[in-house]
């Protein structure tokens, strides 16, 4: 497998947003504008938010799919695409998209330049089964000339999704989650916080992560670099913005081994 050379030195400013998700679209709005307010201020270039952020995720924030009004949900769309645009800022967010009869769990990618890309969730269980399709898009986007791919929630649990990345060329990847319970769980939450290190090491990518808070929190909102060291956490179940500077740095001796032996893998050859 050819690696693409990457120029040193590439860099840019991340926001991970974490706040209580709800059915009230109008609600959910606000909040996401008032981050992108407070992101743009910061610098921000990059803001990420959960997983069905602006829709609620059903059944736990929305009873279900066909009680989202879509006709509202592609206003706050706009809307977001417009903020993206005036604040010069790459805006993700988590939203339910609907094609005549079939319905999404979807990330909304929106560009500086007015662009909107979609990321369909694939791994579907439970209660996402019973309200989506499959999406099947690869997830991968150029942001700045950095490569980033898009994961959500249950696929963290498989890493054939994020070898995908890997193949492509992802330098970060960012999960996006609604992983809530209705009492503490601390085994949980470190269980999956051990997921995205292992997502990070195994790929060497850097990894960024984002959760709802509307109950429990049962997954980081977190930043991990590419050795599975946690740079950055938000504290669990409280509102706020976590920012984190990028910069694309010279691969470790550690680094380009696992890429080596990776390489060799995805090759075929043991």
């Amino acid at each position: 497998m050819e690696r693409q050379k990457m120029k040193m030195g590439a860099e840019m400013r991340i926001g991970l947003y974490q706040f209580p998700g709800s059915g009230d679209m109008g609600k959910n709005y606000e909040t996401i504008e008032k981050a992108v307010s407070q992101a743009a201020s910061q610098k921000v270039r990059f803001l990420a938010f959960h997983e069905c952020a602006l829709t609620g995720y059903p059944p736990l924030e929305v009873p279900s799919v066909s009680e989202v009004d879509y006709a509202a949900a592609a206003k706050y769309k706009e809307c977001l695409r417009k903020l993206s645009i005036e604040h010069s800022m790459y805006i993700a967010a988590g939203s339910i998209e609907k094609e005549k009869d079939r319905y999404y769990n979807s990330m909304l990618l929106f560009s500086p330049e007015g662009k909107a890309d979609i990321y369909g969730k694939r791994a579907l269980w439970g209660w996402d089964r019973d309200n989506f399709v499959p999406g099947s898009q690869q997830g991968i986007y150029e942001v700045d000339g950095i490569r980033m791919g898009i994961r959500i929630c249950f696929e963290v649990r498989f890493p054939e999704f994020f070898r995908e990345l890997y193949r492509e060329n992802a330098e970060l990847c960012l999960v996006s989650f609604c992983d809530i319970s209705q009492a503490e769980n601390i085994e949980r939450y470190e269980l999956i916080k051990a997921h995205l290190r292992t997502r990070a090491v195994e790929n060497v990518f850097t990894v960024l992560s984002v959760n709802d808070i509307s109950s429990f929190q049962t997954a980081p909102t977190a930043v991990i670099d590419p050795n599975g060291a946690v740079l950055l956490e938000m504290e669990r179940n409280k509102e706020g913005l976590l920012i984190y500077d990028y910069v694309r740095s010279e691969d470790s001796f550690g680094m380009l081994g696992r890429k080596r032996i990776s390489d060799e893998l995805v090759d075929g050859c043991p």
